[in-house]
Parts: structure tokens; C-alpha cells; sequence
């Protein structure tokens, strides 16, 4: 069950491209695309056609190593040069989920290591690092959600915000891998999917991947989450994450932080689940966090056959919000699970060079 979505980003077999399955037609349509150009690897990420902090970061490493086969007869100055622009390009793409620039960081780390290496050497060695993200994210998804599973009981009920399963990542998910592996396992959950506006994560994607899998899951809009918790439906709330600051403050999707409001309120337990990659000790706060603003058009018109707002009205659309670390239970990565004081606590976690992503 867990490996039906494994391969929704991968190097293309000619090793100059990288193919990407297209969640923004989900439910309705599986389609993959080949992705060759920078233009089209950028856009790709912008318009959320590959999405998930992880996901993002592993498509990253592939296709700056895609790029980098592609230009291996350049001179070598040249060549160095055309990794070092194009690396900045698509760190550029999306700002706020930090295993971009981690992704990219650890390949350009790699070709520095090489010194003058040939080009054709530089690019075999990007690939292999990508392959290697790739595979360490499988683990970690497993170690996250094994963690992540001793936090549940047998019959409870869960809330997710946005989408944090396989397709966010590799395989299982952060926030939704304890409930695969646990459905795996025998044991049964009540999960209610919040859709996740305006882009509808929760809808399109969460809600597919759970009702794949076989898992009891109700999706309802992001303002019953509250009547949810007060009916005494929800014993635990997961979601993924972003980046977390030092201090553990957690971007997560437009939304998240009011889930977690919500549930300080009931007495609910929150916690954020994701890889030690997407922790940014060089980010003191969540003050810190640059917060990526979209197309209000997402707002006023995307999923409607007619606009359903004033030609001219204003819209803030922010894609993401930050959790503050108060009101967050626990921080499940792969290495454990983090308590407060996360100050302590993730810096203990992380070695320096695992958290030292370019800029």
C-alpha cells in the first residue's frame, strides 16, 4: 500500500530529465510530466505541480543533476558557472520550504569537494547525491512515522491540515505516514481531513491518498475543524511542516496555526512531523520565516466555473502561516520525537553540517 505513489518524482531514464507526477489534476487525473528546461522545472514547483517540503527538495536534487547531464560538454568554468545560475533559479522558486535550499545546498557542496573535476565527473557525482536524498527521505518517512505511530492508540481520531502524506514526499508521508503504517499494521483510525483552502490539498490529495489506503477518513471544510474537536472526535492533531525555526516555531500551510489555536483550546494534542531537513537552526523564529504570498486568483476564481468575488476586490493570499512553539505537543522527526524546550531540544538533534543548507 505504502509504494503506490513512490515513484510521483524521479530522475527520467535518459538522465536529463526529471519526471514528476502532476498533483494539481488530482483526483481526477494521473498524469506525468517531463520536465527538460529550467523554465519548466521552475514552473513545476511555483504552481505547485510537485509539492510537499520533501517532495520539493528531492525533485530539486533532480533536476539540478538533470541540468547539470545536460551540460556536461561545456567548459569547465562555464559549466560552474551554469550550476551555480541555474541552482539560484530554482532556489528562487518557492522561498519558504527550506529543503529547497537544502537540496541544492548539499549538491553545490558536492561539486565544490570535486575541485576541477571534469564537468561529465561533477554531473555523475550531482546525480548520485540527488539519488541519495531521494533514498534517505524513504527512511526517514519510515523512522518518522514509527515514531509517530507511539503517539496513537487503536480507534483514535486524527485531524490533518493540507497534505503531508506519499505524495509530499516519498513514501508514507510525515504526518501521514503513522497512519498508513499503522493501518498496515491492523489498527484503525477515525481521520478527518480538513480540505485546505484555497488550494484544496486536504480535499484533492489527503483525502485521495487515506481513502487509497483504506483508511476511515471524512473531509470536511477548515471552519468545522472547531465542531470536530468539541464533539470529542479528535484525540491527536498532525500535521507536516515547512520549516521549523530554532526555537521550534513551525511554517506549515495557510491554516495550520488556527488548528492549533483550536486545539490548545479542547486540550488536543498537536504535533508537527517532518525531517531534520526542513529544521533551520540558522532561523532564530518564526518571525524569521519569509511567508510566500500567492496569486489572489487562487482566492477568487480557480476552482469556480464563474469568479466568486469582485473583479476588483483586494485578497491576501498567503501560502503559509507559523505555529507558534507554545502551542505545539511535539516535533516528530525521524531522529525522535522533540519536546519543549525546542531551543534545546532540536539544537541536540541536529549535527552543524546536517543544517548548513547554501543561501
Amino acid at each position: 500500500m505504502s509504494q503506490y505513489l513512490s515513484g510521483h518524482v524521479r530522475l527520467g531514464d535518459d538522465l536529463t530529465s526529471v519526471v514528476i507526477l502532476d498533483q494539481t489534476l488530482l483526483p481526477n487525473e494521473v498524469k506525468y510530466l517531463t520536465l527538460r528546461a529550467p523554465e519548466e522545472m521552475v514552473e513545476a514547483i511555483q504552481s505547485l505541480r510537485v509539492r510537499g517540503a520533501p517532495a520539493i527538495g528531492i525533485c530539486a536534487g533532480y533536476c539540478l543533476a538533470a541540468l547539470a547531464q545536460q551540460r556536461k560538454g561545456l567548459p569547465p568554468d562555464r559549466f560552474r558557472a551554469e550550476l551555480h545560475r541555474l541552482s539560484a533559479r530554482l532556489n528562487a522558486s518557492r522561498p519558504t520550504a527550506v529543503n529547497l535550499s537544502w537540496a541544492l545546498g548539499r549538491l553545490g557542496r558536492r561539486a565544490h569537494a570535486m575541485g576541477d573535476a571534469a564537468p561529465a565527473a561533477v554531473a555523475a557525482a550531482l546525480r548520485e547525491e540527488a539519488i541519495a536524498i531521494h533514498q534517505e527521505d524513504v527512511a526517514m518517512c519510515r523512522a518518522i512515522s514509527e515514531h509517530g505511530l507511539t503517539l496513537l492508540r487503536d480507534g483514535d481520531g486524527v485531524l490533518t491540515h493540507c497534505n503531508a502524506g506519499p505524495l509530499a514526499t516519498s513514501q508514507y508521508g510525515t504526518a501521514l505516514g503513522p497512519l498508513l503504517l499503522g493501518t498496515e499494521r491492523g489498527m484503525r483510525f477515525r481521520v478527518f481531513a480538513d480540505e485546505t483552502r484555497p488550494l484544496l490539498q486536504g480535499a484533492r490529495l489527503t483525502a485521495y491518498e487515506l481513502h487509497q489506503a483504506g483508511v476511515d477518513v471524512t473531509l470536511i471544510c477548515d471552519n468545522m475543524a472547531s465542531i470536530v474537536m468539541k464533539n470529542g472526535w479528535v484525540d491527536a492533531c498532525f500535521v507536516g511542516c515547512d520549516r521549523v525555526a530554532a526555537n521550534g516555531d513551525a511554517a506549515n500551510k495557510i491554516g495550520t496555526s488556527g488548528v492549533a489555536i483550536l486545539a490548545k483550546h479542547y486540550g488536543i494534542p498537536f504535533y508537527v512531523l517532518g525531517p531534520t531537513s526542513t529544521i533551520d537552526l540558522d532561523c532564530p523564529t518564526g518571525d524569521d520565516i519569509q511567508i510566500e504570498l500567492r496569486d489572489p486568483e487562487e482566492i477568487k476564481s480557480k476552482f469556480y466555473a464563474r469568479p466568486m468575488a469582485p473583479a476588483g476586490v483586494k485578497c491576501y493570499n498567503p501560502a503559509f502561516d507559523v505555529t507558534d512553539h507554545t502551542l505545539i505537543s511535539g516535533i516528530v522527526t525521524e531522529r525522535g520525537i522533540c519536546r519543549p524546550p525546542y531551543g534545546q531540544s532540536l539544537a541536540a538533534l541536529i549535527p552543524p553540517l546536517d543544517n548548513s543548507p547554501a543561501r
